[in-house]
């Protein structure tokens, strides 16, 4: 009817008003739904957070480029403005300061709980800020970065602690291990990091083997080293001993049974009851007279520190005119070249001389390299 004017408030659209007239709009609604029930409330409500988006989104820019997309911090502001709207009460004072918190509120917990790379805790967190603030006012006061004791003093929390949120501080964004490294490669951070080592668990007990070895006898050690190391056969060990491939297996068997049991122990057990044998590979060379014969016995390894000392004894033994020169090389683990060449010195000797020089009891071993090397040892 003519004459007759409405007296029904409703919220003004946001393209009559501006935001500075949202307290009016956020009073207009207060009135507007006060006799409602709350069924009928929602449409009200909604007209209102439509009318606050733009302030919403405003609140949100004031925080783009700290590392989140714009998209994102919109949603959270208008999720607190919705919950400003929600709790709204006119008797309390201005909806514009109150859901200017609200939302700052809510985009400020987006940061706090929502960007983390990994987990802090959040007490750290808070300290975190406290520290990137008292750095700024006292690297303003002065003029250059404040040390962790002073700002130990600032902040008056142990050293510790501000040392936790420095380092804790590197947690809201970590560098990926995809990231490539620089510059035209095709390498990423994550080439870069070492990898855990297997073996590493396997320390303790290669050292303890390794100071065992030394406890047991030079055949022994000789064998397993062989075997273990050189990748040698039992059939090949004893044939470079000159013993069967039973034996080499019980030697073995025997050696590796007392290492367990070594490791196991407080105090290694002493080997064969504490019996030490001798050691078959130091140079052992000695000259006997057997009437118009003379005896080189040769044992152990002849290597170039022994070769000087085969060479003068059989020197020795040429010079005095015996009817015959026998080497004996049944105690002789094995020749390098030096050992070869003294070999070959005392067989020249004798030649000039003419005194016959005979190589008997060779092992088998011993009995290839000398052949090769043209000293054709006598068949025993």
């Amino acid at each position: 009817m003519f004459g007759q004017t409405s007296t029904t408030t409703t919220t003004p659209p946001p393209t009559d008003r501006g935001l500075e007239d949202l307290d009016a709009a956020a009073m207009a609604y207060a009135a507007r739904i006060a006799g409602l029930p709350p069924e009928r409330r929602g449409e009200a409500r909604d007209d209102l957070v439509r009318f606050a988006l733009p302030f919403a989104g405003r609140l949100a820019r004031r925080y783009r480029g700290r590392g989140e997309p714009l998209e994102d911090l919109e949603q959270v502001a208008r999720l607190g403005l919705v919950n400003a709207v929600d709790r709204y009460d006119p008797e309390r004072g201005s909806f514009t300061a109150y859901a200017a918190i609200t939302i700052v509120g809510e985009i400020k917990r987006h940061f706090r709980d929502r960007t983390w790379g990994v987990h802090v805790p959040r007490r750290l967190r808070d300290l975190i800020l406290e520290v990137g603030q008292a750095t700024a006012a006292l690297t303003s006061e002065l003029s250059r970065a404040p040390s962790v004791a002073e700002l130990s003093a600032r902040l008056e929390t142990p050293q510790e602690e501000i040392l936790a949120a420095l380092e804790s501080a590197a947690g809201y964004s970590p560098a990926s291990l995809n990231a490539p490294v620089g510059g035209e490669s095709s390498a990423e951070f994550g080439d870069l990091v070492g990898e855990s080592d297997n073996a590493l668990e396997s320390v303790d007990d290669r050292v303890t083997v390794s100071g065992l070895l030394h406890r047991l006898p030079w055949r022994e050690r000789r064998i397993l080293a062989m075997r273990f190391y050189g990748n040698q056969t039992q059939a090949e060990i004893a044939a470079r001993f000159g013993i069967s491939q039973m034996h080499v297996s019980r030697l073995l068997s025997r050696a590796l049974t007392w290492l367990r049991q070594a490791m196991l122990a407080d105090a290694p057990p002493p080997w064969q009851n504490g019996a030490a044998e001798p050691d078959p590979g130091k140079t052992r060379i000695s000259v006997k007279q057997n009437g118009d014969t003379v005896v080189v016995e040769v044992g152990g390894e002849i290597d170039r520190d022994g070769a000087d000392q085969l060479r003068r004894a059989m020197l020795e033994a040429v010079t005095g005119q015996p009817s015959e020169v026998v080497v004996d090389l049944v105690g002789a683990g094995g020749f390098d070249a030096g050992g070869i060449a003294a070999l070959m010195a005392g067989r020249d000797a004798a030649e000039r001389t003419g005194v016959p020089l005979r190589l008997t009891r060779v092992q088998p071993a011993v009995r290839r390299s000398l052949t090769a090397a043209g000293l054709a040892p006598a068949r025993d």
